[in-house]
Parts: structure tokens; C-alpha cells; sequence
């Protein structure tokens, strides 16, 4: 039986607490956020778990509540990550983060990586691990949909190359209602991660691309043949997976992250205005940031099931989408291209089943996934590792359980 610390009480960590209660082999569930009025709504709803107050920047207030547990799931923002890394390690614990935190280290003089991203994952990786790997303990990181699930479908893909040259990850979100929703989550993260410098793999080198950029087009058969537009994003993927590239994907030498929807329609315009920018202009007198401008005009994402079934209420214009990995690569001596399709609730089944969004359901339950796997002690791993360094045996294992979740992929072999 083990017992687990929920950090973060959003979309992500709600929804893995929930399933937590479902399962036989959790005694218990600490819920745990600064927010204790969310923690008390999620915590009278479920069977097994207690709520704690934490602030998540301190790590001395994380190891206090978390002495004894087994397993400390970190569904807060990134910036608390180290925090809850150090405080795993602190109790002994194995640890589960949705993402990978960028600021994890700070530059040193032999570091030569030119993003901190990329130094951050580097650290995670060696430091962490080793850390980890000394208390016979597992972390894993970028433990959702994307990234999460689509490291896991592409390692299933590329097992069907004899070697690997590129792999594209493609996701498309065009959920739109009739009101104003660009984003069906955090704003803030949405704007941030569509202006920032993205990391691809290229030519077997991490390297840093333009926000918007280096743009893909595809039809995708499940959005009726429609072209789709997809550009760079900044994204956990490529530098997990280039860095594992030999190891883990056969030699791949380009590898890409791409994103497209309803949010990229609406943020692209306004970054090639100036108008997501950091820096400090005057206006009439005025200074202002231009990002915080927009911020300030955007929605919230809908969190709560009146505000969801409202929305619904209200109508949508479209809600489609696609969830692609792409590998190219030769298979018994031939070109070959492994095309590998995702398909999850939209909006209205995951809200039916769940009281969710989309986005809400497919990233939280694809979390729970890998918690699953810790509570049926699958991960033979010990340090510190991402999901796209899987074994076969827990890759088909995450795979057949998302299918009784209705996430399933089709996979077909094709000629480029």
C-alpha cells in the first residue's frame, strides 16, 4: 500500500488525486496546496485523502508534510521544482514532475550548452540522478500529455525502424467556443511558452528557434483533410529526446516539437506586433510591458464544472484536433515513414465522463498513468529519468492502460 503527496491542487493534480482514490494499492492521499479553500473542495470528495496547507516555494515546508510517503507527485508550477526535488530526496521518496523545471541550475563556467533549458535538463539528468539513484529511488519528469504521452507513443514508433533520421511530434488543438477562450489553460503559461525561444534537434545538435517558426503543414484524416499549421513551440521534447537520441531513438537526427489551434491563431499575430514582449515602452507618457497588457485582457481558463458546462451551454464553433508523431527512418533497407495517430475525448465526452476540458482530461489522466505505474511498482529505473527513456515492457504497459481510458493510437507504416 502506498501513500502519496499530491503538490498542486490544478487541473493536473485534481485529477491524479481522484484517480489516486480509486486505486487499491494508495492508503492514503495527502492533498497539499496554498490555496487551502481548493484543497478542502477536493478533499471532501474523495475517500482516502487529508489536506495540507504548503507553501511551495519553501523546501522545508514540503518535507514536513511529507515525511513518510512513498511517492511526492509535483503538479506546481515549474519554478517550484527544484523545491520539490530537493524535498523528495530529503524523505526518501520517489518523485513524479508534469514537466522538467528550466531554472534548476544556474550557468556555470564549464557548461558549455547555450540554453539554460538545456543546462537545467542536463543537471537533472546527472546531478538528480545520481542523487536519486544513491537512495534506490525514481524520479520521473514531463509526466503528461506533451510532453508525457507523445514521448511514449514515439518510443513506440521508432521501435518499428531499423534506424531513425527525424521525428516530428504534431498537436493541434482547435477547440473554440463562442465566446472569447483562446487558451484552455494557464494564460500566463500559454503566452509564455508560444514566445519564447523554442529547442529543436537538428542535424544531431540541440539548437534554439524562433518563436513561430520553421512551420509544418499537414491534413490530418481526423480533422476531415483540413490543412493544419503547425510552428515551433517551446517545449520539454526535443531537448529530452535529443539528448537521448542514440540511446533511445535510434540515431534520430532531427527532432521536432510542433504546435497549432485556436491559441497559435491568436498569439502569432500579436508577437510579430511586439505586443508579447517583456521590455519596458512608453506610451503617451506611460510605461507599460506589452505582455502584461495582453495578460491582463485574457480569460482565465475554465477550472470549475459551472464555468465548463456554461461554455458548453453557450455553443462551440468548432472543437477538433490531432495528435501526431511522425518518424522517418529506414526499415529493412527501405525509406519508410511510421505515422502514429492519438485519439482522446473532446470536449464534451471529457466533460460528460469527468466534468473536464480536453486539455484537462487527456493531461491529467495521462499523469495518473505514470503514478499508476509507481503504486504497481512497474519502473525498474532507479535515479532520474524522462519519459522517453521507457522501457519496452512499461511503454506497452502505460499504452494498453491509456486505451481503457479511451486514449488510443493507431500506428501504420508508410512510404515518405
Amino acid at each position: 500500500m502506498k501513500k502519496v503527496l499530491v503538490l498542486g491542487v490544478g487541473a493536473q493534480g485534481t485529477t491524479v488525486a481522484q484517480r489516486l482514490d480509486e486505486e487499491p494499492g494508495v492508503s492514503e492521499i495527502i492533498c497539499a496546496d496554498y490555496d487551502m479553500e481548493a484543497v478542502e473542495n477536493l478533499v471532501k470528495t474523495l475517500g482516502k485523502a487529508r489536506g495540507m496547507q504548503v507553501d511551495g516555494s519553501k523546501t522545508e515546508e514540503i518535507i514536513k508534510i511529507a515525511q513518510g510517503v512513498d511517492i511526492l507527485v509535483n503538479a506546481m508550477p515549474i519554478e517550484y521544482s527544484k523545491q520539490a526535488l530537493d524535498a523528495a530526496l530529503a524523505v526518501k521518496a520517489n518523485y513524479q514532475d508534469f514537466a522538467a523545471g528550466t531554472g534548476i541550475v544556474e550557468e556555470t563556467d564549464d557548461d558549455t550548452s547555450k540554453s539554460g533549458w538545456i543546462r537545467g535538463i542536463k543537471y537533472m539528468y546527472s546531478d538528480y540522478g545520481r542523487r536519486f539513484a544513491e537512495i534506490g529511488k525514481t524520479a520521473v519528469i514531463g509526466t503528461g500529455a506533451a510532453p508525457g504521452l507523445v514521448c511514449v507513443v514515439a518510443r513506440r514508433a521508432v521501435r518499428e525502424l531499423d534506424t531513425c533520421e527525424d521525428i516530428f511530434m504534431l498537436v493541434y488543438e482547435g477547440c473554440e467556443p463562442k465566446r472569447f477562450q483562446p487558451f484552455w489553460w494557464s494564460p500566463l503559461n500559454a503566452l509564455s511558452d508560444m514566445s519564447e525561444t523554442g529547442i529543436a534537434y537538428i542535424n544531431g545538435e540541440l539548437v534554439e528557434t524562433e518563436a513561430f517558426g520553421l512551420p509544418e503543414r499537414r491534413r490530418f484524416p481526423e480533422m476531415g483533410g483540413k490543412e493544419a499549421v503547425m510552428v515551433e513551440h517551446a517545449h520539454d521534447e526535443p531537448v529530452y529526446m535529443g539528448l537521448n537520441a542514440d540511446q533511445f531513438f535510434k540515431g534520430a537526427k532531427n527532432i521536432y516539437f510542433k504546435y497549432g489551434g485556436v491559441g497559435v491563431d491568436f498569439a502569432r499575430p500579436l508577437y510579430r506586433a511586439g505586443l508579447l514582449s517583456h521590455e519596458e515602452v512608453e506610451i503617451d507618457g506611460q510605461m507599460i510591458v506589452p505582455f502584461d497588457v495582453i495578460l491582463h485582457h485574457l480569460p482565465p481558463a475554465p477550472k470549475y464544472r459551472e464555468e465548463i458546462q456554461e461554455i458548453l451551454d453557450e455553443g462551440l464553433i468548432r472543437d477538433e484536433g490531432a495528435f501526431v508523431v511522425e518518424c522517418y527512418g529506414v526499415k529493412n533497407g527501405k525509406e519508410v515513414m511510421v505515422d502514429a495517430h492519438v485519439f482522446a475525448p473532446g470536449i464534451e465526452d471529457a466533460f460528460a465522463r469527468s466534468g473536464l476540458t480536453a486539455e484537462m482530461y487527456q493531461t491529467g489522466q495521462c499523469g495518473f498513468l505514470f503514478t499508476k505505474m509507481f503504486i504497481e511498482d512497474k519502473y525498474t529505473q532507479k535515479g532520474l529519468v524522462s519519459t522517453d527513456m521507457l522501457t519496452d515492457e512499461q511503454v506497452d504497459y502505460y499504452l494498453d492502460c491509456a486505451a481503457k481510458l479511451d486514449i488510443t493510437f493507431t500506428l501504420e507504416i508508410k512510404q515518405p
